[in-house]
């Protein structure tokens, strides 16, 4: 018997299951995994970018907030300034034709490099109930831009907020499909942090340093 049918039959046995799975135990499982039936969540009644931006801000995400996608470049030259960042980034290359270079930001649109210090990218949407972003990998979302540089900026639009991340999900099921899934999700709370060494919280070990996001709308 291989590792994995030990492991498989000894959590049948604790289901006090005998043999292996039969057709309609098998049918049972697929309808409930297709069925995504939800299971208890708290309820929430904080208006969902309300609730976003307090959790942002207790993982030590900045947030800003702009009208539209024409503040966007204004909103982070700022904040470049602020904290005596580079005018300098890359960007997923929805952005690029945005005014970069009147705000004084030297812009291109690319994969990040061990290099570069700023990297913007935006989001496939943002979780209310965690302060998090869900970004996907694709030709168009390279991930390293919110990976490698020091300081990751995110732009997100207001009508992609989310309340949990079921919902989350859901929404990726039934705008991609089953079949049309990302290579990889990656959920970001938060700069990057560790407390490895003695339980001290460390930012910016794994990752970015800062991750500042401009909600649009």
């Amino acid at each position: 018997m291989s590792a994995r049918d030990n492991i498989l039959s000894r959590i049948r046995a604790a289901q006090r299951r005998n043999g292996a799975p039969g057709a309609d135990e098998r049918m049972a499982v697929t309808a409930h995994i297709r069925a995504h039936p939800e299971g208890p969540r708290p309820s929430q009644t904080t208006d969902v970018i309300a609730g976003f931006m307090a959790c942002a801000l207790r993982l030590s995400t900045t947030v800003d907030q702009v009208a539209g996608m024409a503040e966007v470049p204004p909103a982070i030259a700022r904040y470049l300034e602020q904290n005596n960042l580079p005018k300098s980034a890359v960007c997923w290359p929805e952005f690029f034709e945005l005014e970069w270079e009147a705000a004084g930001i030297h812009i291109e649109a690319r994969a990040a490099e061990g290099s570069d210090l700023v990297g913007i990218t935006g989001a496939f949407c943002a979780i209310a109930e965690t302060g998090t972003l869900l970004t996907l990998s694709g030709p168009g979302t390279p991930a390293t831009n919110s990976l490698l540089p020091e300081t990751h900026i995110a732009v997100v639009r207001a009508g992609r907020m989310v309340r949990s991340m079921e919902d989350a999900w859901k929404l990726l099921r039934d705008e991609r499909g089953v079949n049309f899934m990302p290579r990889a999700a990656n959920f970001i709370s938060g700069p990057s942090r560790t407390a490895d060494i003695e339980q001290t919280l460390v930012l910016g070990a794994h990752g970015p340093y800062r991750v500042h996001i401009v909600l649009v709308g």
